[in-house]
């Protein structure tokens, strides 16, 4: 493994032995730019570095520490501009490897015409050596020193198809070799039982998987059984269900779950990417709102302040930790 020989989380900016106090945000978006992106997606096409660094600036002044920016692979990210951001704000940034939902792509994107191996020699490449500068969409490839900090995944349903299972396979091997973490993008919350037995078959020890969006799901029981297989949920809908206070699925999930007893296995982020929930974009509540209003919230729902704690930094600190002794032996 190139890097620390100990646990460490990796950043733009280097890698980092240690974090300090604070809020991690495990799912966010601070940079989304490419063609296909401004053309069919607007309200998610995130490409200002300025307005970016207004919003980082307002979450580190709440409390921000750490953020994970959940693009992977030529679906619009930018690791230099992330580095930039990072600089610019105090604020660690963690940038991701791997693919997203084929509708970032297209059926014929090279990320669906090149093989299994192909794909985990790039992901390995962005871990250990260096983004793209130019995230693989030209003919040339130029490493920057600003290495992906973990492997990402999405699934489309509840059960995986042909590209989902293909993508998994890289993923897991990627992870495998590296020792780095993997974060699941699951298709309205679903699909996370199916991504966990994938996984897992392959090797990935089951505490190495975080799970987006699950709270997209409604169904506490679905959540609990994801749960009792020991990966880490990521909780990320709070954000859009501001206004719901007390009543917001993300509040009722994180207390179920807590007393269920799965308190350490819960992280948290905001899925911030629509422009219209960026205070410097003229949008509203603004990603500092992570920060400073839902621990209140789950506070006020009867959460200790030990768990919140745990839920907002040290859940998060070890799920990002890389690890390669943490790989079981494939069933």
């Amino acid at each position: 493994m190139t890097g620390s020989t100990g646990g460490f989380v990796r950043t733009v900016l280097g890698d980092r032995a240690s974090i300090g106090p604070g809020t991690v945000y495990m799912h966010e978006h601070l940079i989304i730019d490419s063609p296909l992106i401004a053309d069919r997606f607007p309200h998610i096409h995130l490409s200002d570095v300025e307005a970016a660094v207004e919003e980082v600036v307002a979450c580190r002044e709440a409390g921000a520490v750490l953020m994970v920016d959940a693009m992977p692979v030529s679906s619009g990210r930018d690791a230099v501009r992330l580095a930039a951001i990072s600089t610019r704000t105090g604020v660690d940034v963690i940038t991701a490897t791997g693919l997203h939902h084929d509708r970032y792509y297209g059926p014929a994107h090279w990320t669906n015409r090149v093989s299994v191996d192909e794909l985990i020699s790039a992901f390995v490449a962005d871990l250990t050596e260096g983004v793209d500068e130019f995230d693989y969409t030209g003919p040339f490839v130029h490493r920057t020193p600003h290495r992906a900090g973990l492997v990402k995944v999405a699934t489309s349903g509840e059960i995986p198809d042909d590209r989902d299972v293909r993508n998994m396979t890289a993923v897991a091997e990627a992870a495998l070799i590296t020792g780095a973490p993997i974060l699941t993008h699951c298709e309205g919350g679903v699909g996370g039982l199916a991504q966990i037995e994938f996984l897992v078959g392959r090797g990935i020890a089951p505490s190495r998987i975080i799970l987006s969006h699950v709270d997209k799901s409604g169904d506490l029981g679905y959540l609990r059984a994801l749960a009792g297989t020991g990966v880490v949920l990521e909780l990320d809908q709070g954000l859009r269900q501001a206004g719901k206070g007390l009543s917001s699925i993300t509040v009722r999930a994180t207390l179920d779950l807590i007393t269920a007893g799965y308190g350490r296995q819960l992280v948290v982020g905001t899925d911030g990417a629509r422009r219209d929930l960026w205070t410097s974009l003229g949008g509203s509540p603004g990603l500092a709102w992570l920060s400073a209003q839902l621990p209140k919230q789950l506070a006020e729902a009867g959460v200790s302040a030990s768990d919140i704690r745990s839920i907002f930094r040290d859940n998060a600190v070890r799920a990002l930790t890389w690890s390669p002794s943490a790989a079981i032996q494939p069933s």
